[in-house]
């Protein structure tokens, strides 16, 4: 079996997260510190290299205004 699937989710989130960032007028320092997080694992989600954890994702999700769901719009 390829992981292919899951690479191209991976991608999608990734996609997800950095035009939600880019609509909110964000930078990845202002997403990191709103989430509280560090601007290197924004980095790494926006870039597919990070597999967040649910708790990541909520985060994310806060520091955006968004409901986490919307990170997902694309996966199926």
């Amino acid at each position: 079996m390829s992981d292919e699937p899951v690479i191209q989710q991976r991608q999608r989130f990734a996609d997800n997260v950095r035009m939600a960032r880019e609509k909110a007028e964000l930078t990845q320092e202002q997403l990191a510190w709103a989430a509280g997080l560090h601007q290197t694992e924004i980095a790494r989600i926006e870039g597919g290299r990070r597999n967040p954890g649910l708790e990541t994702i909520f985060k994310v999700a806060r520091g955006l205004g968004v409901a986490p769901g919307e990170l997902f719009a694309g996966i199926k």
